[in-house]
């Protein structure tokens, strides 16, 4: 997909400085030099094309009074679409992400909740996958920005 240049500063837009406020696309369009309609029409397609995930927060979840856990799971080839599903069912479930080429734990997810949802959540995956676990939870959160450079 080609990026013009709107699409290009939008992007940054998103990434740097997201509006808080009742209208965050007419405020987008308002810096851009565009109307709200259009950044709305943007934003779209670049969801729709895949360059855009999600527009969000990033929430401090242990001030929430939740905590975060890393899982590995050594997924059979053939067993791969099964367990994702399982896996994926959890709104407290993020990244869950595969690693081709390694033995063992292939399939990798973040879970962050009170504790007592973590356990109960890992025990139902375990209980329907039959799949040992490998649980490295957050000891230390290392914060770091990221920030996408736009190709031209």
């Amino acid at each position: 997909m080609k990026l013009d240049d709107l699409d290009r500063r939008l992007l940054v837009c998103i990434q740097e400085e997201f509006p808080l406020s009742e209208r965050p696309f007419r405020a987008l369009g308002k810096a851009l030099g565009a109307d709200e309609d259009e950044v709305i029409r943007r934003i779209e397609r670049l969801r729709d094309e895949g360059i855009i995930r999600r527009i969000g927060p990033i929430l401090d979840l242990k001030r929430l009074g939740h905590r975060g856990v890393l899982v590995a799971l050594p997924v059979p080839a053939d067993r791969i679409d099964e367990v994702a599903d399982v896996v994926n069912r959890y709104q407290e479930i993020s990244h869950n992400y595969l690693r081709p080429g390694h033995t063992g734990y292939n399939m990798w997810f973040t879970v962050s909740a009170p504790d007592e949802r973590i356990v109960a959540i890992l025990e139902e995956i375990e209980d329907e996958t039959g799949l040992e676990q490998l649980n490295l939870p957050t000891r230390r959160i290392f914060k770091i920005g990221v920030r996408f450079e736009i190709p031209e």
